[in-house]
């Protein structure tokens, strides 16, 4: 018995196979395969997953063509202010504005239906009083500032509706991937964490994807909002200080 001890004991030690090392050290060090993870995912969640991924394509096409829009709404604003305050001759600034082969938007727009209607009024001063043509000048700058502003807000809520709903929508891909996960436990005599992980990381990369589609569209919403405020502020100043300069006008008309 002692020497059959002293003979083991005595005999080298052998390495583990190659193979057998690599998959001992495998779990540490392997990561997660994203891509993997969503194409084994169950139905319901890869359903979710593209209605998301749609839904942010969508929400980032939109922050790109508005921030372009505001961009060159601002720059076209003052360009104009300038050539406003200038002290160019009202008509001669109504000319260029209208003989131009492009449609005027912002405040040249404002001002070109302001000061059409005012001219057009001005015309029939027999049977319209200076505060008639004012009134008139006034009715045209506002409806031509609701539809400027109108344009600039268009689809900002299309990002609001993708910020405030793409969480959940993330939320009810992750329910059903657990669902799912721990209704296959039903099947598996073993219940162990290692047989539902899986499925539940499955799960989450919904969850993650909401929150990837929802975070840059309320930036955006918030930002663009505060930018349409700010523009319509200013086209609503620049509508006060125009009708001040035609009611001058028109008073010296008459």
């Amino acid at each position: 018995m002692n020497s059959a001890l002293l003979m083991l004991a005595a005999a080298p030690a052998t390495a583990l196979p190659a193979p057998a090392v690599v998959a001992a050290a495998e779990p540490a060090s392997a990561g997660l395969n994203y891509l993997q993870l969503v194409l084994h995912a169950s139905w319901p969640v890869q359903i979710v997953m593209v209605l998301l991924l749609a839904a942010s394509v969508l929400s980032w096409f939109i922050i790109f063509r508005k921030s372009s829009v505001f961009s060159r709404a601002t720059r076209d604003a003052e360009d104009f202010e300038g050539r406003f305050w200038s002290g160019t001759d009202l008509n001669q600034l109504y000319r260029t504005s209208t003989d131009r082969n492009r449609v005027v938007s912002g405040l040249e727009a404002i001002f070109e239906a302001g000061f059409r209607e005012f001219t057009r009024l001005r015309q029939q001063k027999k049977v319209m009083d200076a505060r008639t043509q004012l009134e008139g000048a006034q009715r045209a700058m506002r409806a031509t500032l609701a539809r400027e502003v109108d344009a600039l807000e268009h689809n900002l809520e299309l990002l609001a509706n993708v910020g405030s709903t793409a969480p959940y929508v993330g939320l009810v891909g992750t329910v059903f991937g657990i669902m799912i996960s721990f209704h296959g436990l039903a099947n598996n005599k073993q219940a162990t964490i290692a047989s539902v992980a899986p499925g539940i990381s499955e799960a989450l990369i919904a969850t993650a994807m909401g929150l990837f589609a929802a975070i840059p569209a309320v930036w955006a919403y918030n930002r663009y909002a505060t930018r349409v405020e700010r523009l319509s502020v200013r086209y609503e100043s620049f509508a006060e200080e125009f009708s001040s300069i035609l009611q001058r006008q028109s008073h010296d008309d008459h």
